[in-house]
């Protein structure tokens, strides 16, 4: 009698986290009392104090929604034009053979480089500052989906050439399907890399976020204004990693399991 498989956790790897956390703060808690110097490393109740002042204050929902405005938008962008462009190479030799030279170009291109380009060239608002987000991260999804594509069953292909599916069709219940554990993985790893460019556009051209605000300390030598506010919007990005991207990672790849 075999054993029913087990249903995956809704959220996988919640306890390691949370013990992991824990074991960062005890050694930060050890290193700020053997420095004994708060300018330089201050301990974790004093970050912690501070937060909670600039949450009381309001000026930390404010300012961390509008970094999370900037990384949600320039998520979505990003993976909307990064599948597109990926699947179409992937599937077309003729676009990968035109387009990969100016993939590799972007891939190397410093997002510093872009994020000014970007500000020169539009101006120092919002757009300028979406758009040099998602431009620093598109490249990395076409490469993911590409790869991804590339790998796509024939055999799945050829069953939806033979039952002669619409191609709307064969994008959603043939391709979309194989691709998930793809898309799941490329908007993991995106969306760390995203905020902390988001933090890089605050800080050289916005007048508020979370950059903005680091940017402002950074004048005066704060570190214990740099730590509350870089922290606190670490907490919403693992929040969103634990609760939404990791479970839908999870989910995406359930059908190897199964196969297995």
């Amino acid at each position: 009698m075999t054993k029913a498989p087990k249903s995956p956790s809704p959220r996988p790897g919640l306890v390691p986290g949370v013990l992991s956390i824990l074991a960062m703060l005890l050694i930060w808690t050890l290193a700020s009392q053997l420095t004994d110097r708060p300018q330089t490393l201050p301990a974790p109740w004093d970050v912690a104090a501070r937060i909670m002042r600039l949450a009381a204050t309001g000026e930390l929902w404010f300012n961390a929604g509008m970094t999370l405005f900037r990384v949600v938008a320039s998520f979505a962008l990003a993976m909307a034009a990064g599948m597109a462009l990926g699947l179409w190479m992937g599937r077309s030799r003729g676009a990968d053979q035109w387009l990969n030279p100016g993939l590799i170009i972007l891939l190397n291109v410093p997002a510093l480089v872009v994020i000014v380009l970007c500000y020169i060239w539009i101006g120092l608002n919002e757009t300028a500052a979406i758009l040099a987000v998602a431009l620093n991260k598109i490249p990395v999804v076409v490469v993911m989906i590409r790869e991804g594509t590339r790998a796509l069953r024939p055999d799945l292909d050829d069953m939806a050439r033979a039952f002669r599916m619409a191609p709307l069709t064969r994008l959603r219940h043939v391709v979309l399907p194989q691709l998930a554990p793809h898309i799941a993985a490329s908007a993991r790893a995106g969306i760390s890399l995203i905020w902390k460019i988001v933090l890089v556009v605050e800080f050289l051209g916005r007048s508020n976020g979370v950059g903005f605000k680091i940017h402002l300390l950074f004048s005066s030598f704060d570190v214990t204004g740099v730590l509350a506010w870089a922290l606190a919007f670490v907490a919403v990005m693992l929040a969103i990693d634990l609760f939404l991207l990791r479970p839908w990672e999870s989910r995406a790849n359930r059908w190897r399991q199964d196969a297995a």
